[in-house]
């Protein structure tokens, strides 16, 4: 047998570019108001000089040598002023890989004592929460988003099929938006509400 292949056998597989990617967690947090589970939402602080005024779920980049797990509860710390012992995770959602070169892996996870909430404004513009049971029974609007892909400058053009020098390819995917009152979600955050409400209850199944 060729050498060293004996090493595939019971290997795990991992994503083989994983380093192209920004990699991040997030966490969808869930809490109880009057018997009722609502999701928390963050709306990101208007200085922010990326994405200012996104509504999304704590989360940010996975630093080296950390699990995506433990990044999902220690910027849910650090960005809602709140404790390790406040969190109890539940379990993961689906990765994502998205266009924009981010790889995002998203957790579920329970939030006791929501009064000791404390956002870090440096981050954090406003928190707002929506009962679960508004998406179980609101489907979201959809929309389109096109991406395109076109060598650049420096690519050998030349040593490609002659097609690719006439056309790129281009395609489109899927955004998800909800509103609720005065709030829209959308982009990553409703993909990964639409992900939980899929797996919580498999009728609602859009993809």
């Amino acid at each position: 047998m060729l050498e060293g292949v004996n090493q595939l056998i019971n290997r795990t597989p991992d994503i083989q570019n994983k380093w192209e990617y920004f990699s991040s967690a997030v966490l969808l947090p869930l809490i109880e108001i009057k018997g009722e589970t609502h999701i928390l939402f963050e709306v990101r602080a208007a200085h922010l000089k990326t994405q200012p005024g996104e509504i999304c779920f704590p989360g940010g980049k996975i630093e080296a040598g950390e699990s995506p797990r433990d990044t999902a509860v220690r910027e849910t710390i650090e960005e809602l002023g709140i404790t390790k012992n406040q969190i109890e995770l539940i379990g993961p959602l689906d990765y994502m890989l998205l266009p924009s070169g981010a790889l995002i892996y998203p957790y579920v996870g329970k939030i006791s004592r929501p009064e000791k909430i404390n956002p870090n404004r440096n981050e954090v513009g406003d928190v707002f929460t929506v009962p679960v049971d508004f998406f179980l029974t609101t489907p979201p609007q959809v929309s389109k988003m096109e991406v395109s892909v076109q060598p650049t400058e420096n690519f050998p053009l030349e040593k490609v099929p002659p097609v690719y020098r006439k056309t790129w390819r281009r395609w489109t995917y899927d955004v998800y938006f909800y509103e609720y009152g005065i709030y829209i979600i959308w982009g990553i955050t409703s993909r990964i509400l639409v992900n939980f409400i899929t797996i919580i209850q498999p009728e609602n199944h859009i993809f």
